[in-house]
């Protein structure tokens, strides 16, 4: 298997939105969901891995069907409908914010011969920016795309994307130059 593959993470996307930053959060999610649909698409065509990692909201006996469910019925289907994880993909759960903390994701991209991560998914200045630190320490190269995530403080978000950049040497790309076959050609 080569050893330059790119797999698309979906971290989070699963939430019913009913926190403290749930608002903010949602409606910038609004605006991520049809950007992560076209990244999904995009990426079943070019054949990439696709994952999703995400957060289990303390409830341990929930798998994928029900956070789906849990989703739709708090938030809307217009934020998981077009994005939700089909059976046939790895879904991983996490308990804290980098996707790599506590899960097997980084066996599952090595088996895998990944070496470069497409981050999309809540929370930028959050999860995102802990993912992407963690995997840069892990060797990984990593792309973020820049409208295919949501964020709670735009100022912020900003910011983690600039951080990311500087000092982890992510790619920031957006979802129509995004390309899962040719890692480093779609930064703006």
């Amino acid at each position: 298997m080569s050893a330059d593959k790119t797999a698309l993470i979906v971290i989070d996307m699963l939430n019913t939105y009913e926190h403290e930053d749930g608002e903010p959060l949602k409606a910038s999610a609004r605006r991520a969901v049809p950007a992560i649909a076209s990244l999904l698409e995009k990426a079943r065509e070019q054949e990439a891995l696709i994952v999703y990692v995400n957060d289990n909201h303390g409830d341990w006996s929930a798998g994928h069907s029900e956070l789906i469910e849990q989703t739709r019925d708090a938030a809307g289907p217009e934020l998981v409908d077009d994005i939700a994880p089909p059976n046939d993909v790895p879904f991983l759960l996490k308990a804290r914010h980098s996707i790599f903390y506590e899960t097997p994701i980084e066996y599952l991209l090595n088996q895998q011969g990944v070496r470069r991560i497409v981050l999309t998914g809540q929370v930028t200045e959050q999860c995102i920016l802990y993912s992407a630190l963690d995997a840069y320490i892990r060797h990984f190269d990593v792309a973020v795309v820049r409208d295919a995530v949501a964020h709670i403080d735009e100022r912020l978000a900003d910011a983690a994307l600039k951080m990311m950049q500087r000092n982890m040497g992510a790619e920031i790309v957006d979802t129509r130059s995004c390309d899962f076959r040719h890692p480093r050609l779609g930064s703006v």
